[in-house]
């Protein structure tokens, strides 16, 4: 699609003893390595030439267990670790910085203040009674133009244009699975799992809720509704990157039983600005 390319570009790439599953992200400024295989030192090699080439300022390793200290011994830092990611095995989220302000976060205290207050509330995974007289439902391709008025209006920018109905419809088709709910047939709240079958995960993302309707449980709900799905495909590990100056989102994932798993410096372009983004990860194993 021509309209997400200038947002990213997935590749893979096979090098003499390498193999990269890569996304050039220039929307975020930053080199996302999803997969790899071979020799840790040639994947830095490449990484940094590629770094070099689109001047990205932050690149972000999935490395696995047996190798991330390969990753740190080149100057790589450990921001976050997603348990379960590789077929039950965690995901050491690998990450170099090229420039100081990418680097440097602007509210990190202040997100440490929110994160304690989250991290004592209890769990809670029963039905908030305001969310009855809402139409919760699964979506489908016919919603895509709702789902993007809905982000429009949520989100003065993000990480991938969810502005755009033609990318969201794409998107569904594709296999991302959204869930939403509607009041008196207006679109009011609406989240995704994206799904990787090879690994058996889903990130858990897309989260939406208009004003007027926050604070009525909407959000675990479709959350919940999400993960039954999930059940269903044989996905085991469900994780999310939630905005660290957001207590809410941060809220319901704890509630729901995910683990908070790190926090990401300055890894995404939302709300008008680069964010830190919480890490939350739960077992869906039976």
């Amino acid at each position: 699609m021509s309209n997400n390319e200038t947002y990213y570009t997935n590749l893979v790439e096979n090098g003499r003893d390498y193999s990269l599953h890569m996304c050039l992200d220039y929307y975020n400024k930053r080199l996302r390595v999803d997969d790899y295989r071979g020799n840790p030192n040639a994947v830095f090699e490449r990484v940094q030439e590629l770094m070099q080439l689109h001047y990205f300022t932050k690149v972000w390793i999935k490395a696995r267990h047996y190798d991330w200290g390969c990753f740190l011994a080149q100057g790589y830092m450990l921001e976050a670790v997603i348990h379960g990611y590789f077929q039950g095995q965690e995901a050491f989220n690998m990450v170099f910085y090229t420039d100081l302000e990418r680097r440097t976060s602007d509210y990190w205290v202040y997100e440490d203040q929110l994160l304690a207050k989250v991290l004592a509330l209890p769990l809670k995974s029963e039905l908030n009674k305001h969310s009855a007289g809402f139409l919760l439902r699964p979506a489908t391709c016919q919603d895509a133009p709702a789902l993007a008025a809905l982000y429009r209006q949520v989100f003065a920018t993000y990480p991938t244009p969810m502005h755009d109905a033609q990318y969201v419809e794409h998107s569904i088709q594709e296999g991302t699975i959204f869930h939403l709910a509607e009041f008196e047939g207006q679109l009011v709240s609406a989240a995704s799992a994206e799904m990787n079958a090879a690994y058996h995960n889903a990130e858990m993302t897309d989260c939406a809720t208009l004003p007027t309707c926050r604070n009525k449980g909407l959000m675990r709900v479709l959350l919940q509704q999400l993960e039954q799905d999930l059940l269903r495909r044989d996905i085991t590990c469900a994780y999310s990157l939630a905005r660290a100056l957001s207590p809410g989102m941060n809220a319901v994932f704890k509630q729901l039983g995910y683990e908070y798993g790190g926090r990401m410096t300055k890894n995404c372009n939302i709300y008008n600005k680069f964010e830190d983004m919480n890490v939350w990860t739960k077992s869906l194993t039976p």
